[in-house]
């Protein structure tokens, strides 16, 4: 299993490190991705991130059963600002695979119509930028191919919740069960 976490100027530090960490932990093989045009970015609480990759070194986004939007402003905002990305999201939904967004991130697939009649959460106050989706006023939200977590508070549901779709209910237990928390 493969997972790609996109990180914009502005990204939330701990949505995108503990996701990328507990997918790790899951067995997912995960790549961070900068959409920056700088391997170093800048996070929305002024934390420097190395990624592993340029959006525009990544020639194959095919092998990607997970595409994975952290929160943060601005960083959501600039997320949502990148045509190749809005491109590869719109491309990676009408194959019906998996993409996650958490905090004010869901806005970016509610901008792409990606969230019609599916149900999200997102950080308070964004929900009426989730264009068609139908709100879920909860931690987590799983409908279809898309998993929406509402903030920081709530990464480690959310991350565990996009192991889980990936590699089913025991490693997600065993994962939660190793990280302390149940």
């Amino acid at each position: 299993m493969n997972a790609f976490v996109f990180l914009a100027t502005g990204f939330e530090e701990i949505e995108a490190m503990a996701t990328a960490d507990i997918l790790l932990r899951g067995g997912v093989s995960v790549t961070m991705v900068s959409i920056t045009g700088d391997l170093v970015v800048q996070g929305a609480h002024g934390l420097p991130v190395v990624a592993e990759k340029l959006f525009e070194q990544v020639t194959d986004f095919s092998s990607a059963d997970l595409l994975v939007l952290p929160g943060g402003l601005p960083g959501s905002d600039n997320l949502q600002a990148h045509p190749g990305l809005r491109a590869l999201l719109v491309s990676h939904d009408k194959q019906g695979k998996r993409i996650a967004a958490i905090c004010a991130a869901p806005r970016v697939l509610g901008s792409l119509g990606l969230l019609k009649g599916k149900s999200a959460t997102c950080y308070p106050g964004t929900e009426p930028l989730l264009t068609g989706a139908i709100f879920e006023n909860a931690p987590v939200v799983s409908s279809g191919n898309i998993i929406t977590g509402k903030g920081p508070g709530f990464v480690f549901e959310f991350a565990l919740k996009l192991v889980e779709s990936l590699q089913g209910k025991a490693k997600a237990e065993e994962v939660a069960s190793g990280l302390l928390l149940h």
